[in-house]
């Protein structure tokens, strides 16, 4: 009988009830029903009747729904109570449409479950994820036994020492196991047992298919295998001979930490390229499956796992097994750079198999383990063998290339040995430090919060105390106060337990026989952490402890260390340079520093000139030195001995004075000599003039090249100067040149007349010339030096750029922006 044919006409049937029911709805609510219950009381009446029958109809439904839903049911009193609660019916009513719509999927063949497999076979077997949104809460968090309760041999949490490897013998040993089982110093410098093998890890040669290319055996389907459920020592036995007439073996974990301390291996899966074992490791005689070391270790079976990293630990911690010979398709994956890493992407890539990863979240300590979790569990190996001979065929194809980091498959199994060679470690947790994998340390350096002593102190005690309530009861820290719990406690510091008790969160009824003790000990951090050091006091400390001062040795030094005052939680400011260390930075020179005293050899030392080196003339090594001259006689200006000195503007440097030869004394113009005899007060009178005449007769004077003309015609052209460059030349004469001699007997003759100033042509309103011809007349016509002046408009045509046209708007003078 076909079910979708059956199921169809009572589908319409009911769309079009609801269909009625909705118009009906939109009908009414159009209407102005408080009106109609002031003038008719027969229809208040009736509405009244009406709304308490759906009133009812509606708890009813939701009471039913919620109980399948497993959502909180919404209390209905009245009315009112609908818009109150809408969201509680919001969430009921879309849960039971979801699971309704699950199971209408599921009744018609829409939609196949996962533990019903039919007649696909091969790679074409494929399972489309579900529907659901999330794992049921029950098995996440499943309400059970402790399992470790019942386990022969006890679990200590508060177990002291190294941990001790529970392996009582050794099979496929190189190394005997009493000689394998040395004490030696790890990096934390804590005791560590050697891992007992090393040796036989160390120097394992792999077999020679791992490094060949074969083809790949075909996967069996999963309906004409064995699942095997092994949960006696008989069956483990059984497994065991069938184990070791294989080459590879595929084995996953599957794990639980959150109701136990350190953890519980819960599930053991492992397959041949013939059959599946699904191995219950939660049993009470667990220890004895270390008997599985005889395939464990045997090198000549390649153990095949997938990001083997923490199974490693798992299986010495729980089991006392030891893998020798693993090859990890992680790194596989890695070397051949795909995409994705993953167990799940392996499985779609090759097998195109849709792996439902909700379930690594399980609770896996369920028994009898639903059949949902089965399949989960025995798809991660099924495929696996599968998977490792296509990626061994890529890395071998891979490596007839040449390649500078080496056979690609050496390096997977370094990679993998290297795996296989870690050790399970005690969880640690120091209090006053928060050390170790179970401290705060970490926590708190990633935290945003900044407590002060008490919140601190507080903080510390009541991770401690967490940390020992969870050792005690086998549970995990969080379980027994979550990280947010614990943070709000050390902000808050709750002054009595009712305050304390509303920070617990409400599933924290196991927390109330512990209460007042929990509260004690807060009362206790307090008071110690008064006087205690902040949070960043700590970690300040902490930090400098770790960096060795580089100047320690001296004893000056570690006294100023040892006597240097802690600062206070709002002095951010650090007194050490963590780029420089100790050495004294410049703002030490002047005691504005709170930085420790420091000697002056330790100072960086300061780059210093020589007082007079600056004042002195650079010798001159390009040109040969000029012939001496009578005015060369004087000697040079003193330099001070004493105080600041000033930095003179050095003579200007011509190219003919390397050259040539002086020349001789200008007779019309004003001459270097006049005026180097010029006084003060004249040099201050030529300082005068406009800012626009000075800089261009500046530049004027600095700019001029060496004329190949007679020194007559130089001569008779300089006196026509404009009295503005004949000033700057006086006035940077007279600065660049104070050496050189003043004496009025080596001046030049008498007929030389001083500049006439009241004669000279005006600079500032001179023609658009700039500076006048040749001849000084001035007509604006000539340029300087007998050049004719730029005309940007002699050569306007009709091909040459067209300048803008002036616009209507625009007017003359000054712009709006300048007005008041």
């Amino acid at each position: 009988m076909d079910s979708s044919k059956d199921l169809k006409p009572l589908r319409d049937s009911v769309h079009a009830t609801l269909v009625r029911v909705t118009r009906s709805v939109n009908t009414l609510a159009n209407e102005d029903l408080q009106f109609q219950r002031t003038v008719h009381p027969s229809v208040a009446t009736r509405l009244d009747q009406n709304t308490d029958r759906l009133l009812d109809l509606a708890r009813g439904v939701l009471k039913s729904s919620s109980k399948f839903t497993a959502q909180r049911e919404p209390r209905l009193e009245d009315v009112d109570d609908v818009e109150i609660q809408w969201k509680g019916v919001l969430d009921v009513i879309d849960s039971l449409l979801e699971k309704s719509d699950t199971c209408l999927d599921e009744y018609t063949g829409l939609v196949k479950r996962k533990d019903a497999p039919t007649g696909e076979s091969g790679r074409d077997l494929k399972r489309s994820k579900p529907t659901t949104t999330g794992l049921d809460w029950s098995m996440k968090r499943a309400n059970i036994l402790k399992p470790q309760n019942t386990f022969e041999k006890k679990i200590d949490n508060f177990e002291s020492g190294p941990w001790k490897p529970l392996i009582t013998t050794k099979p496929h040993a190189q190394t005997p196991l009493d000689a394998s089982m040395a004490i030696s110093v790890n990096d934390d410098g804590r005791p560590q047992y050697e891992h007992p093998y090393k040796q036989e890890i160390t120097e394992m040669q792999y077999p020679e298919h791992v490094f060949q290319s074969r083809e790949p055996i075909e996967y069996a389907p999963m309906e004409e295998t064995k699942a095997v459920w092994v949960d006696s020592y008989e069956g483990v036995l059984e497994m065991l001979e069938e184990l070791k007439k294989a080459t590879e073996i595929a084995i996953d974990l599957e794990h639980h930490d959150f109701r136990s301390y350190t953890g519980l291996l819960s599930l053991m899966q492992i397959s041949t390229r013939e059959k599946d074992w699904i191995v219950d490791t939660l049993v009470p005689w667990r220890h004895k499956l270390e008997v599985l070391n005889e395939v464990f270790a045997d090198p000549k079976i390649v153990k095949v796992l997938h990001g083997a990293f923490m199974d490693i630990i798992w299986l010495q911690r729980d089991l006392g097994l030891y893998v020798v010979g693993l090859f990890d398709t992680f790194y596989a994956s890695t070397v051949l750079q795909y995409s994705g890493k993953s167990l799940a992407f392996l499985l779609k890539k090759f097998v195109d198999f849709d792996a439902d990863k909700k379930y690594q979240l399980a609770d896996w300590r369920l028994r009898p383990l639903p059949e949902e979790m089965f399949y989960y569990a025995r798809s991660d190996t099924h495929f696996l063998l599968y998977i490792y001979d296509m990626l061994r065929n890529e890395l071998a194809q891979l490596a007839t290339q040449s390649s500078s980091d080496g056979n690609p498959i050496d390096r997977v199994i370094k990679k993998s040995k290297e795996v296989s060679l870690q050790r399970y470690e005690h969880s640690v947790c120091d209090a006053e430090t928060g050390a170790g994998n179970r401290g705060w340390h970490a926590v708190l350096t990633k935290s945003s919060t900044v407590y002060d002593g008490e919140q601190f102190a507080v903080y510390k005690a009541v991770h401690k105390w967490r940390d020992d309530v969870a050792r005690q009861e086998d549970e995990s820290p969080v379980f027994i106060m979550t990280q947010q719990v614990l943070s709000n406690i050390a902000r808050i510091v709750p002054t009595d337990p009712k305050a304390l008790w509303s920070l617990l969160e409400s599933n924290a009824q196991r927390l109330r026989t512990r209460l007042g003790e929990l509260f004690e000990v807060i009362k206790e951090a307090k008071a110690r952490g008064a006087n205690g050091p902040t949070m960043l006091q700590f970690f300040r400390q902490s930090s400098s402890d770790k960096v060795q001062p580089p100047l320690a040795d001296k004893p000056a030094v570690a006294a100023a260390v040892e006597d240097a005052e802690p600062l206070g939680i709002e002095e951010l400011k650090s007194d050490r340079s963590q780029l420089w260390g100790d050495v004294a930075l410049n703002s030490a020179m002047d005691g504005t520093s709170k930085a420790r005293p420091v000697d002056n050899q330790e100072m960086i030392p300061l780059y210093t000139v020589p007082l007079g080196a600056l004042t002195q003339e650079p010798p001159k090594t390009t040109a040969p030195p000029p012939k001496p001259a009578a005015k060369q006689d004087a000697e040079p200006a003193p330099v001070p001995e004493e105080g600041g000195f000033t930095l003179r503007a050095g003579r200007k440097r011509k190219a003919d004075d390397a050259d040539t030869e002086p020349s001789p004394p200008k007779a019309e113009s004003a001459s270097d000599s006049e005026m180097d005899d010029q006084s003060p007060a004249a040099a201050d009178e030529a300082e005068q003039p406009e800012a626009e005449a000075q800089s261009e007769g500046e530049a004027d004077a600095q700019t001029e090249k060496p004329d190949p003309k007679p020194a007559k015609q130089r001569k008779t052209r300089k006196a026509k100067k404009p009295k503005a460059q004949a000033k700057a030349k006086q006035t940077l004469t007279d600065d660049a040149c104070p050496s050189e001699s003043t004496d009025p007997q080596q001046q030049p003759a008498d007929d030389e007349q001083p500049f006439d100033y009241s004669a000279a042509s005006s600079v500032l309103r001179a023609p658009r010339g700039g500076h006048g011809n040749a001849s000084g007349d001035g007509d604006g016509k000539r340029g300087r030096r007998g050049k004719a002046a730029f005309d940007p408009y002699a050569k306007k045509s009709g091909d040459a750029p067209q300048g803008a046209r002036k616009m209507n708007y625009e007017k003359a003078g000054r712009t709006a922006t300048f007005k008041k």
